[in-house]
């Protein structure tokens, strides 16, 4: 077997259960609004707006399982098994206390929260049932985002899918008896997948713990380690920031521009958003086998999956784009019947396929410089990525160019326009060889 052909099933041993796990994730989110929704509107509004506050914290703490892989992967590259096993345990043990303070933090707030969004009564008091319940579960979600880092830093990305599909399998099967066989109505929904979350934590705390047995490594707290954790962390927080401020603004843009282009846009970013689900799980294998060989001090091989990833998110990303354009005028009438939005959607789903092999090669960069460890880069480049990118949508928001036009303009702007400061900031960077020694 070439090295190339190694190297590729490598990609696809991590990438594949990778992708799987990432799928579970709206699997949990549908299967909630699936039983919520037949309790009326009320609980499926309020249930949205819970969710809305779920989702957005989640998306913030993403980076505890993108600074633990590399951390980890590292150490495991470089055959300290014992060390790679620590970090991940302090890794787990800094979710746990961000989890508590932001679970009390939450609850306290959940009333202030719901308020933010103005809804009617009946769906406020949903939406604090849900979501109060729910911030319970938080420091689960958490560990289990850590605990997710470092079995991809040891190059396993099966027990991860595993652990998510169970976990989905028992969300489904509490909220099914919390909710209709106990009539505990959405708080039965909330309940349940607080117990899924707190269980695959009990998976993740049994693997975690045979592990450690097996490499001597302890289980208690290191200071300095979660203090490392939480200095990496830290930076790719911000770096998800200046994303969330490029979507938040964005969906501002499209709200300004009406209700059916901001409708049509939610089409169009949901089906870009299912597309980086396989993209993201390219990004995950580069980000281990980076962070791995990186940690085995073999810069060639370094250059060679940073060449082979990339080359797979062009191509993966290109595929999925024809997918897309070749369905752009009736993805529309896919999801709403009508062949007005469907004629609105047509054209920006078209931009937006031809955007996806610079998409694909953007997130496999992203991963690239995560595995590396080079989160201080990412942060700089992330706010700087906005300079181009805001005065775009001030001209769109301001113009308020009509139908199509305008959906086409908010599309360019966003899949091309950020995207190719994305490409040119992440570009850049790995052309030299300073990130490659910028984490110990």
């Amino acid at each position: 077997m070439t090295r190339t052909a190694h190297l590729n099933r490598e990609i696809l041993r991590l990438a594949v259960p990778a992708l799987g796990a990432l799928v579970v994730e709206p699997l949990f989110l549908m299967a909630d609004a699936a039983m919520v929704g037949h309790l009326g509107v009320e609980p499926l509004a309020g249930l949205g707006i819970a969710s809305a506050v779920l989702n957005t914290i989640a998306g913030l703490m993403v980076f505890l399982a993108y600074a633990t892989t590399p951390g980890v992967a590292r150490r495991f590259g470089a055959g300290d098994e014992r060390g790679a096993v620590s970090v991940g345990i302090d890794g787990m043990w800094l979710a746990l206390g961000l989890g508590a303070v932001l679970a009390t933090a939450g609850a306290l707030a959940t009333p202030l929260l719901v308020a933010a969004f103005g809804p009617a009564g009946a769906v406020a008091e949903q939406a604090e049932v849900y979501l109060g319940i729910s911030m319970w579960g938080l420091p689960a979600m958490l560990i289990v985002m850590a605990a997710t880092g470092l079995l991809r830093g040891l190059q396993n990305t099966v027990l991860p899918l595993w652990i998510a599909g169970v976990g989905f399998v028992a969300n489904a099967a509490l909220n099914l008896l919390f909710i209709y066989g106990f009539g505990w109505g959405i708080a039965g929904s909330a309940i349940g997948t607080v117990v899924a979350q707190w269980g695959m934590v009990v998976a993740y705390a049994l693997i975690v713990h045979r592990l450690a047995r097996r490499h001597h490594a302890s289980l208690r707290p290191h200071r300095d380690g979660i203090r490392g954790s939480a200095r990496a962390g830290g930076w790719l927080f911000l770096r998800t920031v200046s994303l969330r401020v490029a979507l938040l603004l964005t969906v501002g843009a499209a709200t300004a521009l009406g209700t059916d282009e901001l409708a049509g846009w939610q089409v169009v970013f949901t089906i870009a958003t299912t597309a980086a689900f396989a993209l993201d799980a390219l990004a995950i294998a580069a980000q281990a086998l980076i962070g791995k060989h990186l940690g085995a001090g073999d810069p060639d091989a370094v250059r060679h999956v940073l060449r082979r990833t990339i080359a797979w998110g062009g191509w993966f990303g290109l595929a999925i784009g024809v997918v897309i354009g070749a369905l752009s005028g009736v993805i529309g009438l896919a999801f709403t019947g009508d062949p007005q939005l469907a004629a609105l959607i047509a054209l920006p789903l078209l931009l937006m396929a031809i955007a996806q092999p610079l998409a694909g090669v953007v997130y496999v960069l992203d991963g690239v410089l995560m595995g590396a460890g080079d989160g201080r880069y990412l942060a700089v480049v992330g706010v700087l990525n906005l300079v181009p990118f805001l005065p775009a949508l001030w001209i769109i928001s301001t113009a308020r160019p009509e139908g199509s036009a305008g959906l086409s303009w908010l599309t360019i702007a966003f899949f091309l326009i950020y995207m190719a400061a994305r490409m040119l900031g992440l570009g850049l960077r790995v052309r030299g060889t300073r990130w490659m020694s910028v984490a110990g």
